[in-house]
């Protein structure tokens, strides 16, 4: 039930087709009895500057999520960045303050590591290749330092696109062994696919897998297909792996804690989004 108490949490982005996040927190939300909603609100670019700071004007907004093609904008347009968002370059939630002010952050590569420390892998001292310095590679590259990665390898086509998030990195960890220009995986413990690569068929993968070692982390960010061909070709290496969905249910939680909301595990909202499925079809 929507009341004169429930607090909005607005999906922007344009355009909303394809937005699944009320799919999945409204349906929690009812069963746990917490008076919020989500709701997708289509905004372009050209009039998301002003609507940003004007949806918050409103009494009972309580917080954004941010998608394309917003993510980098906001960076710009909210008062306080945090590391995470500040080291991606992008931002995809923003809460207001008691004072008014805006805060951002940014959570797909929170989402990214949690999965992995979920499924018992160690983070804090190991060696990562991030391959695909875009928003998404950012981002999980940026939480991978906040979780005490030792070295941290970076690779993107563009190879400026690269340089200029390790420059982004030593700002904020300056300890942190990075390298760049390379997407050799052998020797690292942690290996992630931040491209778009899987997405069609045909696409050629994103590494030599040959060269990974059978006891590396494999985790991948497209979700094209559960299992895409990257992920195929290093599970038959032996490695373990994550699926590109895992990212995204992963960081719900974080989310919800970042709006101060009580939250639970991605196993219970994966739970939650399956039976409205049911009942929608």
């Amino acid at each position: 039930m929507i009341s004169g108490t429930t607090r909005l949490i607005g999906h922007l982005g344009y355009p909303t087709e394809s937005f699944k996040a009320p799919m999945i927190y409204n349906p929690f939300f009812e069963r746990e009895g917490i008076d919020a909603v989500v709701v997708p609100m289509g905004c372009r670019v050209e009039d998301y500057p002003a609507f940003l700071r004007l949806f918050f004007r409103l009494s009972n907004a309580h917080g954004a999520l941010v998608t394309m093609p917003h993510k980098v904008m906001t960076v710009q347009l909210v008062d306080t960045v945090l590391p995470t968002a500040a080291i991606a370059g992008s931002c995809n939630a923003v809460r207001r303050e008691a004072d008014g002010r805006l805060t951002g952050e940014m959570f797909d590569g929170e989402g990214f590591v949690r999965g992995v420390l979920r499924k018992g892998r160690e983070v804090a001292g190991a060696s990562a290749l991030v391959v695909g310095a875009g928003g998404v590679g950012s981002a999980i590259a940026a939480s991978l330092a906040k979780a005490g990665v030792a070295e941290l390898s970076l690779f993107d086509a563009h190879p400026p696109a690269a340089d200029q998030l390790a420059a982004r990195l030593r700002e904020h960890y300056p300890d942190l062994g990075l390298r760049t220009g390379a997407k050799d995986p052998a020797g690292c413990d942690i290996v992630v696919n931040a491209t778009p690569l899987g997405m069609k068929e045909g696409d050629p993968l994103p590494l030599d897998v040959s060269r990974l070692r059978p006891d590396s982390f494999v985790g991948e960010v497209v979700m094209a297909s559960e299992i895409t061909p990257f992920l195929a070709a290093a599970r038959a290496r032996g490695c373990a792996i994550q699926i590109g969905t895992d990212m995204l249910f992963e960081q719900i939680p974080a989310y919800l804690e970042f709006f101060g909301l009580p939250t639970t595990t991605p196993e219970d909202l994966r739970a939650v989004a399956r039976l409205r499925k049911e009942d929608a079809a």
